[in-house]
């Protein structure tokens, strides 16, 4: 399993990815899952991939080679002439990776499924975000639905839905980021460290800040520790049930 997240905010997007790959508990791995595309001054693109590890790597893949040898057969996502398009791209090269390789044809619940984030701008477009389906099919972000998640969602979407703000700062968003994916990690052994973090500035048509935050960064032990803290503090405050 994994656990990747995307915001979409006035200033721009932000996005985090944890690392770990798991086929069992003896079976650990590290992998990126977070990879980017640019050309300054004209396009960002940052995707973020859950599921199987083969049909994610696969799809990365041929999307870079495609960057190599533009034709019109083969459109390159440093080509296409709008975001949505470039979520186009993406969800077909999916869909065309997991129908080549299920035995019974393309299924979303092959075990060959992944699922995918795409976020970045084209110029003379804003930056959109876009949740990608393994049938090939994709949303995008908005007003009512300002964050994407896919992988394990449910354990680090409560503090996103209480304290989203889409005119917060990078900052802020990393802060509550990092207590989404904490909660996660703390509640599924299938998510884990180091997360990488990418922003993105809205208009500036080139990558923001890159990190990889491992285990032992002094802030994440800080939010862990204090978020931690913070909600056994709030329990005890709340008046005891009485029978």
């Amino acid at each position: 399993m994994t656990y990747c997240l995307g915001l979409i905010l006035d200033r721009g997007l932000v996005m985090m990815s944890d690392t770990r790959t798991n086929a069992g508990v003896d079976n650990i791995s590290t992998f990126r899952k977070m990879f980017t595309w640019e050309d300054p001054g004209e396009r960002v693109l940052v995707l973020m991939t859950a599921g199987n590890l083969a049909t994610t790597q696969a799809v990365v893949s041929i999307l870079d080679e495609r960057t190599k040898a533009h034709n019109e057969r083969d459109p390159s996502i440093l080509a296409v002439p709008s975001m949505f398009q470039a979520a186009r791209l993406v969800a077909d090269t999916l869909k065309e990776v997991i129908s080549n390789h299920a035995e019974e044809g393309q299924r979303a619940d092959s075990t060959f499924n992944a699922t995918m984030i795409l976020g970045g701008q084209v110029k003379g477009g804003p930056p959109r975000l876009f949740l990608i389906y393994p049938e090939g099919n994709f949303i995008e972000a908005g007003e009512d639905t300002p964050f994407f998640q896919i992988g394990e969602t449910k354990y680090g979407k409560p503090i996103l839905v209480r304290a989203y703000d889409s005119g917060m700062s990078f900052e802020t968003a990393v802060k509550v980021m990092l207590v989404s994916f904490d909660s996660t990690v703390k509640a599924n052994l299938s998510v884990g460290l180091p997360f990488d973090l990418q922003t993105y500035e809205a208009d500036s048509l080139t990558l923001g800040k890159r990190i990889r935050i491992g285990a032992d960064d002094p802030y994440f032990q800080t939010i862990s520790t204090g978020w931690g803290e913070e909600l056994k503090a709030a329990l005890d405050s709340l008046p005891d049930f009485t029978f």
